[in-house]
């Protein structure tokens, strides 16, 4: 799954399996936790993930959200993917 963004010790990720991913998503991972996240509307759509941690992920999802449109794309035309900043 490749890696779009890290900060603050989260790492996103995206990919997109023909059939089965419908809905534009992230993956974050922080530590032992794991979520997805949609990208429109940003909200949680499974897992866990630290108050604070889920909360700068809606952030970040919201500051790039054409972006990572963008590179969900490219992801369902199976080509690479683009670097999306982090927070600082």
């Amino acid at each position: 799954m490749p890696e779009i963004s890290r900060f603050y010790g989260i790492a996103v990720r995206m990919f997109y399996e023909a059939g089965r991913h419908h809905q534009p998503h992230v993956h974050a991972v922080y530590g032992e936790y794991l979520a997805s996240f949609a990208i429109d509307p940003p909200a949680l759509l499974a897992g866990t993930m630290p108050r604070r941690q889920m909360h700068l992920m809606l952030a970040w999802i919201e500051l790039y959200q054409e972006e990572l449109i963008a590179d969900w794309e490219l992801a369902s035309e199976q080509r690479p993917l683009n670097r999306i900043e982090g927070l600082e």
